[in-house]
Order: C-alpha cells, then sequence, then structure tokens
C-alpha cells in the first residue's frame, strides 16, 4: 500500500523514526485545539518531531486528514497492556524496529500530535506504568470498575454479544482507558475493543485477506485474543471519539465505526492502514524529566 501525506501536513501527531523539521517547541504550550491548527518552522530546540510512519486506524470521512494511531499491546498476567519500546539515544526516541517482522518501526513519535507530545509519559526514557487503566464514563459497564483498575481480559468475557443500543450488537466490546500517565500527570487516553474481526485482520481472513502484508504482520503482533487499542485522539481538532458512544453517530452512517460528534469524522476500528504524519516536537529536554 503505498504511504499518502497527510491533507494538512503542517496541522498535526516506539520502531523507526524518520528525523524531520516540521513543527514548533512552542507548541508545547499551546492548547491542544491551536496545536492542530498552527503552521511553522521547527524550531531547533524542540525534539523528535518530523515525517513519521505509522499504522492507524482508518479515517474513513470526515475532516479528518488521517487515522489515528494503534498502540501495540500485549497480556500480562490477565491484565491489558500497551508496548512502549526501547529508548534509542542516538535519535532520542523509543522505538522498536521492524515491530512483529512486519518491516514497519514503531515510534514514541506515533503518539506527538495534538498536544499529547507534551505528556510526560510519551517522554521516550518516561518510566510509566504500561498498564491499560480503566477511565469509566463512555460505557455503564465500566462503571463498577474502579478509575484507575488494570483492564483484565475476564472483564470482555462477553464480548460477542456485547450490545449498548448503538448500532449493530456482538460486533465487540469496547473500553475507554488511560496509558502511561499514572500519577498527577497529563492523562494519555486510550480506546480498545476486543472482537472476532480483529483475529480475523491479525490472521489474513475472509474481508481482510487483501491487507499488505506488513500492515497484516504487524497488526498480529500488536494485537492479542482479539483485542485492538488506538490513541483516541481526532486528528482532526483534537477531540475525543469513541466506537459506539454517540447515539446520534447513526444520522451519520457510523453507528458501528468510530464517530468524532465535534465535526463528524468516522474511523473504521477493523481497517488498519499504513500513513505517514507529520509528528509535532516534544518540548526540550531540561524541561521535563528526560
Amino acid at each position: 500500500m503505498p504511504l499518502d501525506e497527510d491533507k494538512y501536513p503542517a496541522a498535526t501527531g516506539r520502531r523507526r523514526f524518520v528525523t524531520g523539521v516540521v513543527g514548533s517547541a512552542a507548541l508545547a504550550g499551546i492548547g491542544v485545539g491551536g496545536a492542530a491548527a498552527v503552521d511553522t518552522l521547527t524550531d531547533p530546540s524542540g525534539e523528535g518531531g518530523g515525517t513519521t510512519e505509522f499504522v492507524g486506524v482508518e479515517n474513513i470521512d470526515g475532516p479528518a486528514p488521517r487515522g489515528m494511531p494503534i498502540i501495540p499491546i500485549e497480556i500480562r498476567d490477565g491484565q491489558l497492556t500497551g508496548v512502549w519500546p526501547e529508548y534509542d539515544p542516538e535519535e532520542r526516541v523509543a522505538r522498536a524496529p521492524n515491530f512483529g517482522g512486519s518491516g514497519i518501526d514503531y515510534s514514541s513519535a506515533w503518539f506527538q500530535y495534538c498536544g499529547v507530545q507534551t505528556a510526560p509519559g510519551v517522554r521516550p526514557q518516561a518510566d510509566q506504568n504500561n498498564t491499560l487503566l480503566s477511565s469509566p464514563g463512555s460505557y455503564e459497564w465500566q462503571s463498577d470498575i474502579e478509575q484507575g483498575a488494570p483492564l483484565t481480559v475476564d472483564m470482555f468475557e462477553d464480548y460477542e454479544s456485547w450490545g449498548n443500543g448503538i448500532g449493530q450488537s456482538g460486533l465487540g466490546k469496547p473500553a475507554s482507558a488511560t496509558w502511561r500517565s499514572e500519577g498527577d500527570v497529563q492523562s494519555i487516553t486510550v480506546q480498545l475493543i476486543r472482537s472476532n474481526r480483529v483475529t480475523q485482520m491479525a490472521e489474513g481472513e475472509g474481508e481482510f485477506s487483501d491487507l499488505p502484508s506488513s500492515v497484516r504482520q504487524f497488526v498480529s503482533a500488536a494485537t492479542a485474543e482479539g483485542f485492538i487499542a488506538w490513541l483516541n485522539k481526532c486528528t482532526h481538532f483534537c477531540c475525543v471519539p469513541g466506537w459506539k458512544t454517540q447515539g446520534g453517530s447513526a444520522a451519520f452512517g457510523a453507528e458501528n465505526d468510530i464517530y468524532c460528534q465535534c465535526h463528524q469524522s468516522i474511523y473504521d476500528p477493523f481497517s488498519p492502514v499504513l500513513k505517514q504524519f507529520v509528528a509535532l516536537p516534544r518540548p526540550p529536554a531540561e524541561q521535563s524529566s528526560e
């Protein structure tokens, strides 16, 4: 699959990281909406910005310029855990080259957009908890789980039948979470789904048989037991969208997709794509704990 540039490449954002020179360290002090709209040259004091290749859930409608980056996950002692790659001191990013033998490099730069680049958890060497922690509010079923409790596989046992009256039931069971956000720090917002369709994607079955081999191999390595996760920040104006969180999504044909109510951007969680975008630089190291 050919790589596509953002429709608005100057507007946005651990395997291969390609050094680039777009964005500004000054964006660290700008609100997320402003960060999405600024068009400026690179301030050399910024770190880790530039053209970046990533795998995301595909944007299929609306003004968003690209999909939202997938967060590889693994299961440890029944808990869902996001994968954070190794720190590369030469490039000053965290990256995992050739993730899962896919030929795609997974990098911390994938998450450097919409103000997330200022989050302490995105610092390549940050000592943060990689467990996906429950963030109740979007789904009624999570209201019985304590804020910040680890999400576990057994919480999703009814994923083949789950429904909440929005769209089709039985497509999968979602949850909202935070990641690498332990303590009183800026939160990294995540959404995840457990679905049989994720397993089919990973195995290249049925409708997923034509996935590019590199993307399929990445998905196979980045998902586990039918779980897929992504950074839940709309790439248009940095809103927080949701899968089956808005009843009004049906008016836009998005009741079975990820829908952003702010400007009606729509993403397909079961359509992984390889794209490029321009990652915003992180604040200089002296302003952080790196």
